[in-house]
């Protein structure tokens, strides 16, 4: 079994030993303040109502001036005074509809796989577990996402639905409350540090009463993330990076202050961008790109190309960058699901120190001698 294995093996037999040790002695207690510290993630907070817990998700999308709160009241308990703007929740959750594949790891690595009822196009799910259920009919396809069968939806009547929103305007998420069913707000996409976004696992724990599982899965995480880190502080080189490809008449490539750009500068790379202030992506035309990047060591995250010649026949001039004549471009679409669905874009978000493995095993492979890459690949 690979380190890797090992690793992961380890973290979700961790959470489930806990789960059953713990889950009945802390049925009705309180939740201790010192159960949910956040060390990264900046998005949500919680605070203590007796045995009720008020959480509040202040960044919910880019630029908002308002968060959204929730309070999380036990059931049998009696609710305790809030605002008009706040909504209740009774905890913890019986069921959940999910609306991202970022949400279900989380589910998975705090024992509650068995909690999902729904989803939108559930091929893209790539969880074997998840999978199971799915093949079981356990959890019902909703449709495409913005088009969700609300009417199925309401059928189900979930205990919740946890969604993202890019704006104030939440779509089918709005429609979802007029129906009388919760909506919570999951904004870890907007989180800067990656152990930020992999700390969101404590936000679903909270609905579940499992923060103790999700605090020991995340101290692992954190752990593994930090002594990967720490093996290129030494480091006398850092290869020159690019990144993105062209859409349009477009080359799409992160900022400099980009949760992507962060990752690759803990790994001893040297982002080409990464004076940049944006963190968001940018947007470049393929000559500025070319002009910055031509003599590049290696080029990261190519979307879903899974061949030097299918890059070729979509955009000839990549052929022009030394990456692409040296052989020297991953992909980060190595893992697929049952049916096509993105390792990465489901599992990433949690396990940062897997991605940070594998692009200090690309860019420094001394320092990682028995390891292989998981999520990415390079493309011949």
């Amino acid at each position: 079994m690979s380190m890797l294995a090992r690793l992961t093996s380890i973290l979700i037999s961790a959470s489930l030993l806990i789960g059953c040790s713990e889950q009945q002695k802390n049925k009705n207690k309180s939740i201790e303040k010192e159960s949910l510290q956040t060390k990264y993630a900046e998005g949500f907070s919680v605070s203590y109502i007796g045995s009720s817990k008020l959480v509040e998700v202040k960044y919910p999308y880019p630029g908002a001036a308002a968060g959204y709160n929730y309070l999380l009241v036990p059931n049998g308990d009696s609710i305790p005074l809030h605002s008009k703007e706040t909504t209740v929740i009774r905890v913890p959750l019986e069921n959940l509809v999910c609306t991202s594949t970022t949400h279900i790891p989380l589910l998975d690595y705090i024992g509650a796989t068995d909690k999902l009822i729904g989803f939108p196009t559930t091929d893209y799910i790539s969880s074997e577990k998840m999978r199971k259920r799915i093949d079981n009919g356990k959890v019902k396809d909703l449709g495409i996402d913005k088009g969700m069968n609300l009417e199925l939806l309401f059928s189900l009547q979930p205990s919740a639905v946890m969604g993202y929103t890019m704006n104030s305007d939440l779509g089918q998420l709005k429609k979802i409350k007029e129906l009388g069913i919760p909506v919570i707000i999951n904004a870890e996409y907007l989180e800067k540090h990656p152990l930020g976004r992999a700390e969101w696992i404590k936000f679903v724990a909270l609905f579940f009463n499992k923060e103790k599982e999700a605090d020991s899965v995340f101290q692992a995480i954190e752990s593994n993330y930090l002594k990967t880190q720490k093996l290129v502080r030494a480091v006398a080189s850092r290869p020159t990076v690019l990144s993105g490809i062209v859409y349009g008449n477009t080359w799409f490539l992160p900022g400099g202050q980009n949760y992507a750009a962060r990752i690759l500068s803990d790994a001893g790379c040297n982002y080409l961008w990464s004076d940049n202030y944006s963190n968001d992506f940018l947007e470049l035309s393929f000559e500025s790109v070319y002009q910055k990047a031509k003599e590049a060591n290696i080029w990261i995250g190519v979307g879903t190309y899974a061949s030097l010649q299918e890059m070729e026949a979509a955009e000839p001039r990549y052929k022009k960058l030394k990456p692409f004549k040296d052989s020297t471009i991953y992909s980060y679409n190595a893992r697929q699901g049952a049916k096509g669905g993105s390792e990465f874009l489901e599992l990433g978000y949690l396990r940062p120190d897997i991605i940070l493995m594998d692009l200090v095993k690309i860019a420094h492979p001394d320092l990682l001698p028995g390891y292989t890459l998981y999520f990415h690949k390079r493309l011949k």
